[in-house]
């Protein structure tokens, strides 16, 4: 999803930098959607990761009707930890606000996996396990 976000270079504004942040993020979300349709039509299955929010849940529902849409969860300690191995994107300030606002209204999800402790096969195993039933 942060691919599809990266096309944006002039003028690119975070989810929460305001109404321009917010409309660059549901057009992100309705890009996505189209990509994932088109490959869909072809029998290619599809999975979109993406920081969801309640608002952005209810569009994936409306853009890709059926859709699965699995909440993935991660103790602050934890997130803390995994964003340490990798390139900064987000001030800490930023991150540290993301995590709090999805914990405190998290988005209507399909299922919650709360992935503390698993590695990336384990997660992928889970999700699995979900999305064949």
């Amino acid at each position: 999803m942060d691919d599809v976000r990266q096309l944006v270079v002039a003028g690119a504004a975070a989810p929460w930098e305001g109404v321009e942040g917010q409309e660059q993020q549901r057009l992100g979300v309705t890009n996505a959607c189209g990509l994932a349709r088109n490959f869909v039509a072809v029998g290619i299955e599809v999975v979109v990761a993406d920081v969801l929010t309640p608002e952005t849940c209810d569009l994936y529902r409306q853009e890709l009707p059926g859709c699965l849409i699995v909440h993935m969860t991660v103790s602050f300690p934890e997130a803390l930890r995994r964003a340490a191995s990798r390139k900064v994107w987000l001030t800490d300030d930023e991150f540290r606000m993301l995590h709090e606002a999805d914990a405190a209204n998290p988005p209507a999800a399909d299922h919650r996996l709360q992935v503390d402790g698993l590695d990336v096969q384990s997660q992928t195993k889970k999700l699995e396990r979900l999305w064949v039933g």
